[in-house]
């Protein structure tokens, strides 16, 4: 019988260690921090990183986490039935262009799908919705905002008793976009749609596994639910 091939280990190329990594993607992409920031504190600590080497291995390694963090949470998840989900885009620009990021999150607030487009017509929430119903299934309840775009896509996709719109209903997904926000700035804006496309996606996860909810629980809880996520978070692509 022909022998299984064992994974490769994806830190074999790389002379630091994969601790060191991980704390490096972790504290760029999770923390509202430049290259240079990120360099800095970790001189500080008596590790001699490039900012160069920062987006390197955020690049490299980023999208790897997030899809690690993604399954979990898929598998978890699955065949959940109270799902509501609260749909929103917000205009990002590139190169003085304006885009739009179409976002989903769910009723717990974690964010479920990111999608990039350079209209806001049925054609592109068409193409987000079917991304995220293939990813995550079918919800019981899709809370948008007014535009016909959601209308349109959710009436050729047949769903469209599902879906709910109100004021104030839509505040969860509102929020969400703030810690992007601030990271958006701090990054001095975006230079490609492919580059918006992949940080975006990496950020939303990186957010997911580290958002305790720290407002609706006490200090013991969130100190034991950060302690798993720092821990988990050691493990990805181990």
């Amino acid at each position: 019988m022909p022998r299984r091939k064992k994974s490769a280990n994806p830190f074999r190329y790389f002379n630091s260690s994969p601790e060191i990594i991980r704390l490096v993607v972790m504290m760029y992409v999770r923390f509202p921090l430049s290259l240079r920031n990120v360099e800095d504190l970790l001189f500080e600590r008596g590790i001699d990183v490039c900012h160069e080497t920062v987006r390197l291995w955020w690049n490299r390694f980023g999208p790897m986490f997030a899809a690690d963090i993604r399954r979990q949470r898929v598998s978890r998840m699955k065949g959940f039935r109270h799902w509501r989900w609260h749909l929103d885009e917000v205009f990002v620009k590139i190169n003085g262009e304006t885009h739009y990021l179409w976002r989903a999150v769910d009723h717990e607030g974690e964010i479920l799908e990111s999608y990039v487009t350079k209209k806001r017509d049925k054609k592109a929430a068409l193409k987000f919705l079917r991304k995220a119903l293939k990813r995550h299934g079918q919800a019981e309840k899709i809370l948008t905002d007014g535009l016909n775009s959601y209308s349109a896509a959710m009436r050729e996709l047949g769903n469209e008793n599902r879906r709910e719109m109100g004021r104030w209903k839509n505040n969860r997904v509102e929020n969400s976009h703030l810690p992007f926000r601030r990271k958006e700035r701090v990054m001095q804006r975006f230079r490609r749609m492919k580059s918006l496309q992949k940080f975006s996606s990496v950020h939303a996860n990186v957010h997911n596994h580290f958002n305790s909810q720290r407002h609706l629980v006490d200090r013991q809880t969130y100190k034991t639910a950060r302690s798993a996520a720092l821990a988990e978070w050691q493990f990805l692509a181990a």
